[in-house]
């Protein structure tokens, strides 16, 4: 790997969550480990506090002494990253090596047995179950996640001596090609990241690429019903799953009273009464396959029981805040149509009869452009529907793209308005609910906090 030589790193947009369970890797390799990042956050603190040396503005003149040697110095960038940021360009007119965040996970999964997780939806939490199955396991794994677990409070987990590595592998900006997954879970297919792909097909011609990455002594495991057709090579295993059907689904679901549980059908052994640490819908999917890999890896039964009770979930996935016979409140980073209709259905199937409120922030002009009528559609599933402003992240702003065009498209009739996400704990005060839950990727997130005391004003 590139850091055998090099003493130190340098990240090009440090905070990122896939980029900070890198830089967290090098600093346990006790590398001096630097970068720039736009803002401050909780992360970029945390990794100061660890050992980081980190700046917030674009300036040549604050890269540290000790990452200016393009001989010892690696530099890794995220491709957010503009192309012509000024730090971004010195690094490059000066010869330094620059990788890509997802080049320096393709290296480990070739230094080690990569388990991968790839789909529009669904890596975070199922990447996170598997690192999880295998960290409390006999067989321990290095893990680069999506997300903040809530049992270990990181993205990043370090088991030296494991020959395995979990990753979250993202197929934005195509970075998955970059991996050589020893076995890989395929969630789905939905079309995303179309200022990328340009279309559809494209979008599905890249996990078919996917698929032909994968060595030739691994597995794909594969949700059933997908539109892409895998092209793996001569020796790779192919298995199906999903909830209720293929190689690995579950059987006699028991939902209720606030608990999930069911027996995994496995083609390598039946594991019977899973209980749920997180009882949604939709993470009886996505725990089949994080149980799929780990039975792969060598995981036992009860190691996979054990483990799927004490999961706890990851930050803003299915994040309950509130949770009282009167009222529930929870945050979700859903941000694509397919995303949503899974967390209503989940949380329709918990909470049967009850008032579900959603509150949503649509995340980029480009995907609300694609793909308005879907969300639309998505959000149908909820009694009420309340939208904030677009959250813009890397895009500028596009013409005739607002919040307005998803609410034109709901159903007559259904509750629904468009507010400032500087109002909305103010109308959350005043929400008739029993289930509150805010939904997008944006920063609706940083709100939480005070959403939750609004929620918890209404119990008294």
């Amino acid at each position: 790997m590139d850091n055998q030589q090099n003493s130190s790193v340098y990240f090009i947009g440090i905070g990122g969550i896939g980029m900070s369970a890198i830089a967290r890797y090098y600093l346990q390799r006790r590398l001096t480990v630097a970068g720039y990042d736009r803002t401050p956050s909780a992360l970029t603190h945390e990794l100061e506090a660890e050992g980081a040396d980190i700046h917030y503005a674009d300036d040549v003149a604050l890269i540290p002494q000790a990452c200016l040697d393009p001989r010892h110095t690696l530099v890794i960038y995220t491709p957010a990253i503009p192309a012509d940021m000024a730090e971004l360009c010195y690094f490059r007119q000066q010869g330094f090596c620059l990788r890509k965040r997802a080049e320096v996970l393709g290296m480990l999964t070739r230094d080690m047995r990569g388990l991968c997780v790839a789909g529009t939806h669904g890596k975070t939490t199922t990447s996170s179950m598997c690192a999880h199955i295998l960290h409390q396991s006999h067989l321990h794994c290095n893990a680069f996640l999506g997300g903040i677990t809530k049992n270990y409070g990181t993205n990043y987990l370090l088991s030296p001596d494991s020959r395995y590595v979990v990753i979250e592998a993202d197929e934005f900006d195509r970075s998955f090609h970059h991996l050589t997954p020893w076995a890989t879970v395929i969630t789905a297919t939905d079309a995303d990241h179309l200022d990328i792909y340009g279309t559809e097909a494209a979008y599905l011609e890249s996990f078919r690429h996917y698929t032909e990455l994968i060595r030739p002594d691994g597995a794909l495991i594969i949700h059933t019903g997908l539109k892409m057709t895998p092209n793996p090579q001569p020796g790779v295993r192919v298995f199906t799953y999903s909830r209720d059907g293929g190689d690995f689904h579950a059987a006699n679901i028991r939902i209720g009273q606030g608990s999930i549980s069911f027996d995994l059908v496995s083609p390598i052994a039946d594991v019977a009464d899973i209980s749920l640490g997180v009882p949604v819908g939709i993470n009886i999917e996505n725990s089949i396959a994080a149980m799929a890999l780990a039975q792969l890896a060598g995981a036992t039964p009860d190691e996979l029981r054990s483990a799927m009770s004490t999961f706890s979930g990851v930050d803003r996935r299915f994040d309950f805040h509130v949770r009282t016979p009167r009222h529930a409140y929870l945050s979700d980073y859903a941000h694509h149509p397919e995303e949503i209709r899974q967390c209503v259905q989940s949380i329709r199937e918990v909470y049967a009869g009850r008032r579900i409120v959603g509150i949503f922030q649509p995340h980029l002009y480009t995907r609300t452009r694609d793909f308005y009528r879907d969300f639309a559609d998505a959000l149908a599933g909820l009694d009420e529907v309340i939208l904030t402003e677009i959250y813009p992240a890397r895009e500028k702003p596009i013409e005739g793209v607002t919040s307005q065009l998803i609410l034109d498209n709901l159903p007559a009739g259904k509750p629904s308005r468009i507010i400032s996400k500087a109002d909305v704990v103010e109308v959350v005060r005043h929400l008739d609910f029993d289930v509150l839950i805010t939904l997008g990727a944006g920063d609706l997130e940083d709100y939480v906090p005070a959403i939750t005391e609004a929620v918890k004003a209404l119990e008294a």
